[in-house]
């Protein structure tokens, strides 16, 4: 599978425009990097194809989009979901990409990438252990990063469109490929209510924005959390920009709401843009 974006071809017009006859590239979004031959007529590629230079030309041109590499010609990743009528696509950024669900990122890119988001959030209700729940999958970062050091994880996601995503991601593999993690497709709130009670140690509640999923900010689904959480456990809550209007007015509701089904310990954890908790 190779994957590029703008950050990689614009690498691969640099060392054509130099004259070089070798370019040391990424086939997959940053994660490894290789030495490839340049050819008068474009990138060879490691299965004898040619990546035209018109083709490299458009994905440089193209901030907002990743590509993948299929027959020699760039498709762009990204899937419209009838299920929710919404759009999904994989947005670059000089570390991991980000997904965008029409047009919102999933992840903060300001000042960070996904990768160094994701890592906040694990840190925050560190260490990562036993048996966890990561209530909405995105590109599954989240749960990779948690499988590393919990015993298990559980992933929900709503909707299967944004798998189709990650399937074509370099950076969500191991979402695909690690034992430790359990997918399930399916609304969180209704899964949560077949669960068992006390059953995870680590919840990370990392829901889209409030105007995509506002049943997700609620006080009865913050109880179906409550529940399903151990005594002395404990969970990440994420929010927003805690310093934006709309993020200090999410995060009081949230905090509001969270001590009203229970849990203690409430505080703001603002370099990963949430909230802790303990049950």
């Amino acid at each position: 599978m190779v994957v590029l974006s703008h950050y990689q071809a614009k690498e691969v017009l640099a060392a054509q425009q130099q004259g070089s006859k070798m370019v040391s590239v990424s086939l997959d979004l940053g994660l490894n990097t290789r030495q490839l031959e340049l050819k008068v007529n474009g990138l060879l590629l490691p299965n004898g194809e040619i990546l035209g230079w018109e083709a490299i030309q458009d994905i440089a041109g193209s901030t907002s989009s990743c590509y993948i590499i299929e027959n020699g010609s760039p498709r762009a990743i990204q899937f419209y979901s009838q299920h929710t009528d919404r759009l999904y696509s994989l947005y670059p950024t000089v570390g991991a990409p980000t997904m965008l669900v029409s047009g919102i990122p999933m992840h903060r890119v300001k000042g960070t990438d996904p990768h160094q988001d994701t890592l906040e959030k694990i840190r925050s209700i560190r260490p990562v252990v036993g048996q966890v729940l990561d209530t909405a999958t995105g590109l599954g970062y989240t749960a990779i990063e948690a499988a590393r050091t919990a015993d298990h994880v559980i992933t929900i996601e709503l909707d299967p469109t944004a798998l189709q995503v990650c399937r074509l991601n370099p950076w969500s593999q191991a979402l695909f490929d690690n034992p430790k993690i359990t997918q399930v497709i399916g609304d969180s709130y209704d899964i949560l209510a077949g669960i068992e009670p006390s059953s995870f140690t680590r919840v990370i509640h990392d829901p889209p924005a409030f105007s995509l999923a506002g049943e997700l900010y609620s006080l009865n689904f913050y109880q179906e959390l409550h529940r399903v959480m151990r005594n002395r456990c404990r969970l990440f809550h994420y929010i927003g920009n805690p310093e934006s209007k709309s993020g200090k007015n999410v995060t009081a509701g949230v905090i509001r709401r969270l001590e009203q089904v229970g849990f203690t310990k409430v505080r703001r954890a603002p370099r990963a843009f949430g909230v802790v908790a303990v049950k």
